[in-house]
């Protein structure tokens, strides 16, 4: 009788202690390393995020993987592993979140990515059923850069990108559609982000005359061939990506940065955007939260990806609450299912609509161009 009694009460215990189990979310970002004014904003915005979600306690394990690929994947495995993770996110660059596909997948545990190169949602197929993202894709990027060079009358440009799959992509999308805005691409050079010098490859760019300049970096390590450019005297159009659309980016380039031009997600120039515009309400309530604690002017795009990434679990987890408990291999498939399900979500960066094809969801809501003036970014109208 005893024996029975016993075998009850640590039954009991057991579905108790399930019953009250935190939703814990594993975190990897760039919070050190080339990336790091990429995800130092990411870092900061998770103590914004809610706390509790549908009355049940959110725990969020922010890791730093250095911009480093194999860091990546060790954090994922031990927050997969050790930490029991409920979701993933992370990370904050294309080749790291790359690498965390597989952990994902073999793990059944969902991946929000905070970075943008279209192929670490697509093509889908068994392992990137687990992964979504939040970052605007490159192709929609790409095709604002040239449509804009298009219509400024470009007729040649020359492309200078990271020496890595974000680069990679960015050349695959921009040479798709310069080909469709009737754009010729005369130069095509590489560089790494930590490289301190890329004379070379600009003064390639500068033989060829372009019209205008494409570089294809993200954060501060961009802005090392737009100041080349300057210094050897290119007077052509600067078009970045939208991988360097952060204060950073301004800071290290400074005055060399004036007049460029590139893409971004519209939390950018939230105050300037139309009232009309449905991403401006949302996009401003993360700054105004933001900006009181970290201070005005210190939004960031990629902050935002963190709070985007917030806005989905938040809106996924009351419909996998109602399927599962977290802490459990159901709970992780629910929530799986409910953040793909995700409709007319206005987020800082766009407005979601999830399918089974789409794990990002954005339409060309989720994109303006901009341009640089007096150090501060400028809405192209």
């Amino acid at each position: 009788m005893k024996i029975k009694l016993l075998i009850a009460v640590l039954l009991l215990f057991g579905v108790l202690t399930l019953a009250h189990a935190d939703i814990n979310v594993g975190v990897s970002l760039c919070a050190t390393g080339p990336a790091a004014s990429l995800g130092i904003p990411q870092k900061n915005t998770f103590p914004l995020l809610s706390a509790t979600i549908a009355g049940e306690k959110v725990n969020y394990i922010v890791l730093d993987d250095a911009s480093d690929t194999t860091t990546a994947v060790k954090n994922a495995r031990k927050l997969v592993s050790e930490d029991k993770v409920d979701l993933l996110i992370g990370s904050s660059i294309t080749p790291n979140s790359l690498a965390m596909i597989d952990v994902a997948a073999e793990s059944e545990t969902p991946l929000i990515s905070m970075a943008v190169a279209t192929t670490i949602v697509a093509p889908m197929d068994a392992k990137r059923h687990w992964v979504f993202k939040v970052g605007q894709n490159d192709s929609q990027m790409a095709g604002a850069v040239a449509g804009h060079m298009n219509t400024i009358g470009v007729k040649t440009v020359a492309f200078i990108g990271y020496n890595d799959a974000y680069g990679e992509n960015w050349w695959k999308e921009f040479e798709r559609a310069a080909e469709t805005h009737h754009l010729q691409i005369v130069a095509n050079e590489r560089f790494n982000r930590t490289d301190t010098s890329v004379i070379g490859q600009i003064l390639k760019i500068m033989s060829a005359n372009p019209d205008a300049v494409l570089i294809a970096g993200s954060g501060t390590p961009s802005a090392l061939p737009q100041k080349t450019l300057k210094e050897k005297g290119y007077k052509g159009k600067i078009y970045q990506s939208h991988g360097a659309a952060n204060s950073d980016f301004l800071r290290v380039c400074g005055k060399d940065c004036e007049g460029t031009f590139m893409p971004a997600g519209p939390i950018l120039v939230a105050a300037q955007l139309p009232d009309s515009n449905p991403i401006k309400n949302s996009a401003l309530e993360y700054i105004n939260r933001y900006e009181t604690l970290y201070g005005p002017g210190s939004i960031t795009t990629f902050g935002g990806h963190a709070w985007d990434a917030g806005l989905l679990l938040a809106n996924a987890v009351p419909s996998a609450l109602k399927k599962a408990r977290p802490g459990t291999k159901e709970f992780r498939a629910a929530l799986r299912d409910a953040v793909e399900q995700t409709k007319e979500l206005y987020a800082s960066q766009g407005v979601f609509n999830m399918t089974p094809a789409d794990h990002l969801g954005f339409d060309d809501r989720a994109r303006v161009m901009v341009r640089i003036e007096d150090g501060k970014w400028v809405l192209e109208r």
